[in-house]
């Protein structure tokens, strides 16, 4: 009994400091910029849209769009990632490692490229469609590759290939490009948060929130899987059509990241390692909120580093990420061999 309510403390503990963490990084994200903005000229224009005119369309054109993509493309990514490590049984299986990001870009790419060379500009429903290819492209060669290599790590490693393969590609399809045609796609493909508007949020929103949901319907398989095969199979899990779902749910999560944002790198992986360890649990009913919300709040930090550290300059996202990121990942190897 008190071992139960310790860790019903401890999930508490962790949400209540993810929505603190997440209230103050978007008064920060607003309060900080070129542009300083008190907290008290915040809350005014926030509740009641009142206030200077200059200060009001900075909020509610600029910082806020970008706040909230941050947000929800942040989670997006962690719950991608968590999505491929349940598949992999594998903790550093993520979209930007196993080049699902990579091929996402490689077609968004060539779209760009081909509708600005001909119409002038690309739709967000375009975008995030040719990601979503570039994503099923990706996952069907590893697949594929799945039937042939049952080994996971080798798995893995395929994915990693395909992912070099992709940029490759993309390296080489920009390489012989007009350069008027790959202005936008430059800066695109070193992944931002900046230039969001409110459609592109509502489009992110609706699309990642019917994900979320489907993914919550798969709250109870996830958790039986998550103990073995037979086990899964024994509570009457059909393994094919569930390692699939998996896949498909986690395509249209990068998808919408690679489309709006750019890759971005190591989000996917740590933070559904960082959420798991301090929540002590695996529980999926548990897990999936609470890696989505910090996604969102990694995110949003990261890009308030990238806005500010180096200020008029801002950094790549992924930057940013790599660097927060990637120490959490070699930790993570180091404390997963000792255990060895």
């Amino acid at each position: 009994m008190k071992s139960a309510n310790r860790s019903t403390a401890r999930i508490t503990g962790v949400f209540i400091g993810l929505a603190l963490a997440f209230c103050l990084i978007v008064v920060l994200n607003i309060n900080i910029g070129s542009v300083p903005i008190s907290v008290g000229e915040i809350a005014r224009i926030l509740l009641w849209r009142t206030g200077e005119t200059r200060l009001v369309s900075i909020i509610w054109k600029i910082r806020l769009p970008r706040i909230l993509m941050a947000a929800i493309l942040g989670g997006a990514l962690s719950l991608s990632g968590f999505l491929l490590q349940t598949f992999f049984s594998n903790p550093i299986a993520g979209p930007f490692v196993l080049g699902i990001s990579s091929g996402a870009k490689l077609i968004v790419a060539l779209t760009m490229i081909y509708f600005m060379g001909r119409v002038g500009a690309v739709s967000s429903w375009a975008l995030v469609v040719a990601a979503f290819i570039g994503s099923l492209m990706s996952v069907g060669f590893i697949l594929v590759m799945s039937r042939r290599l049952k080994h996971m790590a080798t798995l893995l490693v395929a994915g990693i290939m395909i992912g070099y393969i992709c940029s490759a590609a993309t390296d080489f399809v920009v390489t012989f490009a007009q350069e008027s045609d790959i202005v936008n796609l430059h800066g695109w493909s070193l992944g931002s948060f900046s230039g969001m508007s409110w459609d592109g949020v509502a489009f992110a929103a609706a699309l990642v929130g019917i994900t979320v949901a489907l993914v919550f319907l798969l709250s109870k398989p996830i958790g039986a899987y998550q103990l073995g095969e037979a086990y899964a199979q024994s509570m009457g899990v059909n393994i094919k059509l569930f390692r699939r779902a998996l896949i498909l749910l986690s395509s249209p999560l990068s998808a919408c990241v690679t489309a709006f944002a750019g890759p971005i790198s190591f989000v996917g992986i740590a933070v559904p390692h960082l959420i798991k360890r301090a929540l002590n649990t695996s529980k999926p009913i548990v897990v999936i909120p609470a890696t989505f919300l910090g996604g969102a709040v990694f995110c949003m930090f990261s890009d308030l580093i990238a806005r500010t550290a180096f200020a008029p300059t801002e950094l790549n996202i992924s930057t940013v990420t790599s660097v927060f990121g990637a120490p959490v990942v070699i930790a993570m190897m180091l404390n997963r061999q000792k255990e060895r």
